[in-house]
């Protein structure tokens, strides 16, 4: 579609005289929208977004609000520095307490149940080497959390739960959960309301700079605007190739509800690839990508029998063992990962910002990020 077919009172009230447009109406991308408007009240951002609702993993995830386990902590501290793993704790924590901030708990159906981590029959070793590094870990990161006693061995839930083949299980008291629709429906409301405009299925195509701005070119016609934000994560190579972001499928199923089930709380296994939860008294269950990452290093959104098989089995023999149980939903979510643990939070090109890559911690460094990214425009000296 060309530009020119945009009426006057189109280009008046949605297209022209931007003074910043952010490509992605995730959780990323809405941040820092308030961001701009919140410091400068008076600037025309507009948002656009390629799907009907947000693309990727903002309204797809398993709304865990958590900062990691301690075989995940174990992993890191593999990766990177111990100054490294508290640093990005730190940065979890204090983005989730931006989320509640910003969105208030009861908008989003905040509940912190705490969440606990398994270990099957068969990971002896790796439970032992996870409970022999908790008080570790909560020395380290209690400097985070504003208290030490963060995890705990929790070993006799395990029947309460009506778990098999689970053999151990550590507790973090600190975990929360929250309802993924209902944050991103307040957070929508919240943008609109400042004055952001949010318009979907606005595919970007491609991405010009013009010396004094920068041109967009879409699905719908082409936009121009002073500074673009690119808030796509995964997807964010696909128009500047050279960052360094891989796309991670997240599939994830539903069931029916399920009389007296007695999950409360988040559950991971196996380093976090394996999250479930209860959600309205059904069972959310998500994960599995590590069966086969080449697979799932994809910008398709669908499932694979593999994956959707093991989430089955799983459900059967350790979640649910001997319970009826039907599946309502299957979906996916794209997420963005990278060697470093850290987000990418930079200037791309002139006039051109990046916030992407979150690891799979969307919704605990979203609010962060996004800012983030928006005080770098700011500093640029982006104003009327």
């Amino acid at each position: 579609m060309k530009g020119n077919t945009f009426s006057y009172w189109e280009r008046t009230a949605f297209i022209d005289n931007t003074d910043a447009i952010i490509i992605g109406s995730g959780l990323v991308g809405l941040n820092a929208a308030l961001h701009l408007k919140k410091q400068q009240p008076w600037l025309n951002v507009l948002v656009l977004e390629r799907g009907f609702l947000p693309t990727g993993a903002s309204t797809k995830n398993a709304g865990f609000a958590c900062f990691g386990t301690v075989s995940e902590q174990l992993y890191y501290l593999k990766r990177s520095s111990e100054a490294e793993v508290l640093r990005m704790v730190d940065y979890k924590w204090r983005g989730l307490q931006r989320l509640r901030q910003n969105l208030g708990d009861k908008n989003i159906d905040y509940q912190q149940n705490g969440g606990y981590e398994l270990f099957m029959n068969g990971e002896a070793e790796t439970a032992r080497q996870s409970i022999e590094q908790l008080t570790y870990f909560n020395n380290l990161l209690g400097k985070a959390i504003g208290s030490s006693d963060i995890y705990s061995v929790a070993n006799a839930k395990i029947a309460d739960f009506g778990f098999h083949k689970v053999s151990h299980m550590i507790y973090n008291r600190y975990e929360g959960q929250l309802h993924t629709g209902k944050m991103m429906r307040t957070l929508l409301n919240k943008a609109q309301s400042l004055g952001v405009i949010i318009l979907n299925n606005c595919e970007i195509q491609k991405i010009e700079n013009e010396g004094t701005g920068v041109s967009l070119l879409t699905s719908q016609g082409t936009f121009k605007t002073p500074k673009v934000i690119l808030a796509t994560n995964a997807f964010a190579n696909q128009l500047f190739p050279e960052l360094k972001v891989t796309p991670g499928r997240g599939q994830v199923l539903v069931t029916k509800a399920i009389p007296g089930l007695k999950l409360k709380g988040t559950y991971h296994f196996n380093e976090g690839y394996y999250y479930f939860r209860n959600i309205d008294g059904r069972v959310l269950f998500g994960g599995g990508r590590n069966i086969d990452f080449a697979a799932e290093q994809t910008w398709d959104f669908g499932h694979t029998e593999k994956v959707k098989n093991q989430l089955i089995t799983y459900l059967k023999e350790v979640i649910l063992p001997g319970q009826h149980f039907e599946v309502d939903y299957w979906w996916s979510g794209i997420m963005g990962f990278g060697e470093d643990i850290s987000p990418i939070v930079k200037q791309v090109a002139p006039n051109v910002y990046c916030a992407v890559r979150c690891n799979g911690m969307g919704v605990a460094m979203g609010s962060l990020v996004g800012e983030e990214v928006a005080e770098l425009v700011l500093k640029t000296g982006l104003q009327r």
